[in-house]
């Protein structure tokens, strides 16, 4: 008996670092993500088993991360951050191009470490200037902005304006919650109306001017640009509230959902499983989203509170994006639905930041 109960006080230690609540609802997801991904996958038997080694190694580093202390991520945050902007400088001046785009270099793409990089920067930076004042907060928030739209502008020059757009939200997360006035946001949200038409007419590239014309009306290109977001929303208004059923979804399995097992993995979802079935994986992911707020909202340090914010943001960002685009109420981008879709990248870098908040819970606990 001394022995099993030394064994329990034992495992119980190693597994302390996992936060309970966040594991069981990953796991849950992670089963969904394999039964949705074996259906969407019947036309390419390897993608499966290639999403289960993905989601293997998105376990592992966030296991390994949930036992990193976080003053160790504090020590990396400028390192990390100084280095993806050298290596998205490289990227614009020899990076490799593929599909007319010059996003990576030596076989990466240096714009993902951005995503976890740019918050960490941000809130180094807040961490070490301590409380200001006045002037000074002004100075210090102009500064904190000018750290993420730097990747931004680099990353939205490649072109890729969707990862430009998640790095810059991850960074603008940390700006808001190191307390950035309402006033303030208000008026940037008008200025980015405003700004809209110009933004469509002299900035954006003629695909993504096609992308944001097709969303207003899909029916302008059906066999091009608008044949994603139409056989989208007709697998998702077939499915109904039941769904089809496992396997019998017709728009997944007669192969006329493009990237079905990549960026419009919830439009086979919703085709087999129906709107009850979105719903149920709505409630998953706010849970996740709820859990990392309230992680940071119990966080001890400012570099904790302000990391763990932008980090469980970064998700909700993922998630609006993704059902957004598949719903057709948002371009269509290559954003992937969390801990579903097949994407190796992807994955880890969610992993990383379940692991980071895993870690600020469990640090701040002991």
């Amino acid at each position: 008996m001394v022995r099993l109960h030394n064994s329990g006080r034992l495992l119980r230690k190693i597994l302390s670092p996992l936060d309970p609540v966040m594991v069981a609802i990953l796991i849950l997801i992670s089963v969904v993500s394999l039964v949705t991904m074996y259906s969407a996958s019947t036309d390419r038997p390897d993608r499966f088993a290639q999403h289960i080694r993905n989601l293997v190694l998105c376990w592992s580093v966030i296991v390994a991360l949930a036992y990193t202390p976080p003053k160790v991520y504090m020590r990396a945050a400028m390192p990390i951050y100084v280095v993806g902007v050298i290596l998205l400088v490289a990227v614009a001046l020899f990076g490799e191009v593929r599909l007319g785009a010059r996003r990576w270099i030596f076989g990466f793409q240096p714009s993902e470490l951005l995503k976890i990089g740019v918050p960490l920067m941000i809130a180094f930076y807040f961490n070490n200037i301590g409380n200001v004042q006045d002037r000074q907060l002004w100075k210090a928030f102009g500064m904190a902005t000018l750290l993420f739209v730097i990747p931004f502008l680099l990353i939205a020059k490649q072109p890729d304006l969707g990862t430009g757009l998640l790095v810059a939200a991850a960074g603008a997360y940390v700006v808001f919650y190191a307390g950035l006035s309402w006033r303030v946001i208000g008026a940037l949200v008008g200025l980015v109306v405003v700004s809209l038409p110009l933004v469509y007419n002299f900035l954006l590239h003629d695909y993504q001017r096609k992308r944001v014309d097709v969303l207003l009306n899909p029916m302008e290109d059906p066999r091009g640009t608008g044949f994603h977001i139409l056989q989208a929303r007709t697998a998702i208004g077939s499915g109904g509230w039941l769904g089809k059923g496992w396997m019998d979804g017709t728009q997944s399995q007669l192969q006329f959902i493009p990237e079905k097992s990549t960026d419009f993995l919830l439009a086979v979802y919703a085709e087999e499983f129906g709107l009850i079935g979105v719903l149920l994986l709505l409630v998953l992911y706010l849970a996740l989203i709820s859990r990392g707020l309230s992680i940071a909202h119990q966080a001890e340090t400012r570099f904790d509170r302000l990391l763990a914010g932008s980090l469980a943001m970064i998700i909700f960002t993922y998630v609006f994006v993704n059902m957004g685009m598949v719903a057709g109420i948002l371009p269509v981008v290559g954003v992937p639905l969390p801990f579903m879709s097949y994407g190796g990248t992807a994955l880890i870098t969610l992993g990383v930041a379940c692991g980071m908040l895993m870690s600020i819970r469990h640090h701040r606990i002991r």
